[in-house]
């Protein structure tokens, strides 16, 4: 079986190459071109899980066509993208021309090739928007109502994967990914970051303060190590044009999430919310349901977020102290 990740060198990328490889896939990827090794990659690609890297610009049809000819690939995984929500806020072009663009350019590439390999599209919870407490957990049959423009774009990405099943015969399946955790995470995101500032003070390299954005929001967490099994899973047995929700059918506060790394710190920790972290509109809940996909493999997720949140912080640590 050769798969071929798109946006295969980042964080959730490098934990799905390598659960790929386990299983016995022969595993191509792609990243951006003239891209810096990022801190989260493991440098040796092959160890890491990788048959192949190749430099590639979505945006670049012609490179994206021209590579998936030569690759041929039984299954390919989609997880190029601009997939912040705060840097969607900043740069709301540059979201819109990655996910939506990029992502049609991706499509109908496949649409071109004789050999038209099953395609997994990853979209993301967000584009669900804004629900009632009476509305979670959250089916796939609910309608999205996307809340900032991360979540405006993939659910785009989601119609428009949706579009080319039905009407070009693509084996296009699009799953909605909750919330994504695990070590090596970028500081960016708030579990990752709260780790980073108490690994940071452990080491006497700054105030005993971390600084947060908003606490109350509540966010269903799966380690990504559960997550890319999932997708595995979909890439098999996922129906063509559906939508499958990926997440631990569980949501957690981020208050509560910041409250385990205070838990595991070795040293007193204050908190302090800081003003440029908090975002212009922040969806209050978010729990996804996850019967579609339990139903249709049997899959559940294994790792605790206690655990996660520990091999997080232990992971902060090593980087400090390099």
């Amino acid at each position: 079986m050769k798969s071929l990740i798109i946006g295969g060198s980042g964080f959730v990328g490098s934990y799905l190459a390598e659960h790929l490889h386990r299983l016995g896939h022969e595993v191509m990827a792609t990243r951006m071109p003239h891209s810096p090794a990022d801190m989260w990659i493991a440098k040796d690609e092959k160890a890491a899980g990788y048959g192949a890297v190749y430099d590639l610009d979505i945006l670049d049809k012609e490179a994206v066509v021209a590579l998936l000819d030569q690759i041929k690939p039984d299954l390919v995984f989609h997880l190029a993208a601009q997939s912040s929500v705060a840097a969607s806020w900043k740069d709301p072009q540059l979201t819109i021309d990655v996910n939506i663009k990029g992502s049609t350019n991706v499509l109908d590439a496949l649409r071109c090739l004789k050999k038209k390999p099953k395609i997994l599209l990853v979209g993301s919870g967000e584009e669900y928007g804004k629900v009632s407490k009476e509305e979670v957990p959250v089916k796939e049959t609910h309608a999205v109502m996307p809340g900032n423009i991360y979540a405006a774009t993939k659910a785009c990405q989601n119609s428009i994967g949706t579009i080319y099943a039905q009407a070009y015969g693509l084996e296009t399946v699009m799953v909605r990914a909750f919330n994504q955790i695990a070590p090596k995470q970028h500081p960016m995101y708030a579990a990752s970051d709260f780790c980073r500032q108490a690994a940071l003070i452990e080491a006497g390299r700054k105030e005993a303060v971390i600084r947060t954005g908003n606490l109350e929001a509540r966010r269903d967490f799966t380690d990504v190590r559960d997550t890319v099994r999932a997708y595995a899973l979909l890439a098999q047995m996922g129906h063509a044009g559906e939508t499958y929700n990926v997440g631990s059918g569980s949501a957690v506060s981020i208050r509560e999430v910041l409250q385990i790394v205070l838990d595991n710190a070795r040293v007193p920790i204050q908190t302090e919310v800081d003003k440029e972290k908090l975002r212009p509109a922040d969806t209050p809940v978010m729990e996804a349901d996850i019967t579609k996909l339990q139903a249709l493999t049997g899959w559940k997720p294994q790792i605790t977020l206690e655990q996660t949140i520990q091999e997080m912080l232990e992971d902060w640590r090593a980087r400090v102290r390099a």
